[in-house]
């Protein structure tokens, strides 16, 4: 499928983010792909606490598994141990 969406140089897209341009008219949103591979997993975790995250999930306005992910990479970072 031929993308309809308008071309243009990097430098004009790098100054209409700066200025907080609206970018989506530039974007290929259905091609896009993550640059890091992903892998699924499931953690069993008690009721209580899975109400506590999806409580800090909401009040930063994030979804839970993002916002687990921010705090397994933020440990790791204090730890030394990311990538």
């Amino acid at each position: 499928m031929k993308s309809s969406k308008k071309a243009i140089p990097a430098e004009e897209f790098d100054r209409a983010f700066e200025k907080g341009k609206d970018l989506i008219p530039y974007l290929d949103l259905h091609s896009a792909k993550a640059q890091h591979p992903t892998r699924r997993i499931n953690v069993d975790v008690p009721k209580d606490l899975l109400e506590k995250v999806d409580r800090e999930a909401a009040r930063i306005g994030v979804p839970r598994t993002s916002l687990i992910k921010i705090w397994i990479a933020e440990k790791l970072d204090r730890l030394g141990t990311a990538a």
